[in-house]
């Protein structure tokens, strides 16, 4: 089958877990042009559950197995499994025809990432990360606030994650699964890296051109994943940097934009904006600048983990460049750079925090400019 805008669209899901069931399907469910036509999960127990939401969804042990038996029958797959093996279900689908939702991050390595880019080109079928912090309400409003110029131009840019454990999963199959490289492929950093990084590009602009990196792993004697990352991104024109945990003593993001005229502080759905006005003098201790504060509280569920909320803006983009054949759009080299930046930024970890050059991914699809 092929995506037409005037009809409903038929998925799979593949991977029946906590964001599977807790995080799309409710917010598919809301939807009238998107009917979930099959679930496959690897774990009985999850499969079980499914009729409980989707009772008329066909349920697979497999992917493969779903994929032999439905792919007449659809127009996507939504991957919701473990990292590591999301490559090899991308371009499963893509071999049969069929267009690819991912869960972030897009792959667990670069080769992967960048092979399923030019997979997607090759095949006309689409490639899409699961980006969606791009659509948290308090993030729409600092894209506002940015395009407005009311701060000028980004020249530098925090991003902390706090988190007080490491996302479960659930109790069914592997609670702990994003402790384990075998299933993950990497700890917090592969876990949060893209949210966090992709927000730099759109926020600076630009794309960085370097990396450094430090990780911890404060519980090494029982997982083999960092849970402790922070690294600082050069950029031409600024720099970013990033701390993720999941050793935190509270759950919260703490963003901060530093502009030419203004800055923009970010407390979970507490937004600060402050902007300069110009009152005379020789310099800001003489009263040269002084500065206008806006505070808003803009909720954007941060607490809810599964951010349901925010899944239907990221379907529309999909849906669109299934319409427009936009095969490997910005979101999908997006990935790929995210991609990039985590295994780089393990290398660099791993040799002693050295700088490491990034730039690798192309501007964009092979046989684009």
């Amino acid at each position: 089958m092929t995506a037409s805008s005037g009809r409903r669209l038929r998925g799979a899901l593949v991977g029946y877990g906590f964001i599977g069931e807790r995080g799309h399907v409710p917010a598919y469910l809301k939807r009238d042009d998107v009917e979930i036509w099959a679930v496959a999960d690897v774990c009985a127990a999850r499969r079980a559950l499914v009729p409980h939401k989707l009772p008329r969804a066909r349920v697979y042990e497999s992917a493969e197995a779903l994929l032999a038996a439905e792919r007449e029958n659809l127009d996507f797959v939504d991957i919701a499994a473990p990292p590591v093996d999301h490559a090899p279900i991308a371009h499963r689908a893509l071999d049969l025809g069929l267009h690819a939702l991912c869960e972030k991050p897009l792959t667990t390595s670069l080769a992967d990432a960048t092979g399923l880019v030019r997979h997607a080109v090759r095949a006309k079928r689409v490639l899409f990360p699961c980006h969606n912090y791009k659509h948290a309400p308090v993030v729409v409003a600092i894209r506002d606030i940015l395009r407005s110029g009311r701060i000028g131009r980004v020249r530098s840019v925090t991003l902390a994650t706090y988190r007080n454990t490491h996302a479960k999963g659930v109790p069914e199959w592997n609670a702990h699964w994003r402790r384990l490289v075998r299933h993950s492929g990497g700890g917090i950093a592969m876990d949060h890296g893209s949210h966090t990084f992709y927000l730099t590009f759109e926020w600076l602009n630009a794309f960085p051109t370097a990396v450094t990196a430090k990780m911890v792993n404060s519980e090494r004697e029982r997982w083999d994943t960092e849970d402790n990352f922070s690294a600082v991104l050069t950029f031409p024109n600024g720099l970013a940097d990033v701390h993720l945990t999941w050793t935190a003593g509270v759950r919260k993001v703490i963003y901060t934009l530093q502009g030419e005229k203004g800055a923009i502080t970010v407390d979970d759905d507490e937004l600060q904006l402050a902007t300069q006005r110009a009152t005379g003098g020789a310099d800001v201790a003489q009263g040269a600048v002084t500065w206008d504060v806006e505070r808003r509280t803009i909720a954007s569920d941060w607490m809810d983990a599964s951010h349901t909320l925010w899944f239907n803006a990221m379907f529309d983009r999909f849906r669109t460049a299934m319409a427009e054949g936009d095969y490997a759009g910005p979101e999908a080299m997006d990935a790929c750079r995210c991609v990039e930046i985590i295994t780089t930024a393990y290398r660099s970890a791993a040799e002693g925090c050295r700088e490491l050059p990034l730039g690798e991914v192309a501007a964009g699809p092979p046989g684009e400019s």
